[in-house]
C-alpha cells in the first residue's frame, strides 16, 4: 500500500515514528510535510495529504494535528476524500470497513503511540465492506458533487 503523511506541528512529534512503523509493516509512506516542528496551519496539511490522497488511486493519508479534529475537517473538504478522525482501533476498523475511508486522523494529544500503532495495523488490514455500505458512501459522494456543482 501506498501512505501519504502529514501534520502540522502540533502532530509534528509522532510523524518519524509513524513513518517507520509504516515501512516496516511492508508498506511505502510519501512525508508531505512539515519537515521541522515550527508552527504551522493544519488546513495547508490536511488539504495536500487529501489532494495527493486523491490524485492517486489507491493509495491512503495518515494526517496529524493535536486533536486530529481540524487536519481531519481540512481534509474532508476535498471532494470524494473521507478522512476518519480515529482514537481506537475499533473506530480505525468501522472507518475503512464501513466507511471506506483513505485518510486515517488521529491526535497527538490525544492517543499514545501504542494506540496509534494498533489504529495503523487495523486501517491497514480492514478491507472496505461494499455491500449496505456502498448506498451510504455514495450518498456522501453525492453530497460533494451536490455542492460541488452550486
Amino acid at each position: 500500500m501506498k501512505f501519504y503523511i502529514a501534520t502540522d506541528h502540533a502532530g509534528y512529534h509522532y510523524k518519524a515514528e509513524v513513518i517507520e512503523y509504516v515501512k516496516s509493516k511492508g508498506h511505502e509512506i510519501e512525508d508531505l510535510g512539515p519537515y521541522t516542528p515550527d508552527r504551522v496551519d493544519y488546513p495547508d496539511y490536511g488539504r495536500k495529504c487529501a489532494e495527493a490522497v486523491k490524485a492517486d488511486e489507491g493509495s491512503f493519508g495518515i494526517i496529524i494535528c493535536g486533536t486530529g479534529i481540524g487536519i481531519s475537517m481540512s481534509a474532508n473538504k476535498v471532494p470524494g476524500i473521507r478522512a476518519a478522525l480515529c482514537h481506537d482501533a475499533y473506530t480505525a476498523t468501522m472507518a475503512r470497513a464501513h466507511n471506506n475511508a483513505q485518510i486515517l486522523a488521529f491526535g497527538e494529544r490525544v492517543v499514545g503511540m501504542g494506540v496509534v500503532q494498533s489504529m495503523i495495523d487495523a486501517f491497514i488490514e480492514t478491507e472496505f465492506e461494499g455491500g449496505r455500505h456502498e448506498r451510504r458512501v455514495e450518498k456522501i459522494n453525492a453530497i460533494d458533487e451536490e455542492y460541488r456543482c452550486s
